[in-house]
């Protein structure tokens, strides 16, 4: 098993990874979807109504309960569900999101690909990050 390989499975041991039906209810319910994937992803591919898109390089700042530059709907309680192209660098964040104090932070299991091929609602993507 490569270094990677353990990093991840080590990362995914501390979530409960939503499938993609789960993650639509966890947002009904007033959970917080994140896409992490790049800009030219979310504009050829489609987004989540509802998700917010934040750049994976941003996301920490956002997301810190305690962060000054952190989105006004984030607190500790808050659901956070992020999201990627198929489910591999959001275990990772989520796991990071944990860290920082958000206990209910999980991944969609298979990503964004996952959810689209489901059947799941879709947007025309494109949709600028938060800075």
């Amino acid at each position: 098993m490569s270094a990677i390989d353990e990093y991840l499975a080590a990362a995914r041991s501390g979530l409960e990874r939503a499938e993609p039906a789960q993650a639509l209810r966890l947002q009904e319910q007033g959970a917080l979807i994140v896409d992490i994937r790049p800009h030219v992803n979310r504009l050829e591919e489609g987004e989540i109504p509802g998700a917010v898109p934040i750049e994976r390089i941003h996301l920490e700042w956002r997301l810190d309960p305690g962060s000054e530059w952190r989105l006004p709907q984030v607190d500790p309680d808050l659901t956070v569900v992020v999201v990627c192209n198929e489910g591999y660098a959001s275990s990772l964040a989520a796991a990071d999101l944990q860290r920082l104090g958000l206990p209910k932070a999980t991944d969609l299991a298979g990503g964004f690909r996952a959810w689209a091929a489901a059947g799941l609602p879709t947007q025309a993507g494109g949709s600028p990050a938060h800075p």
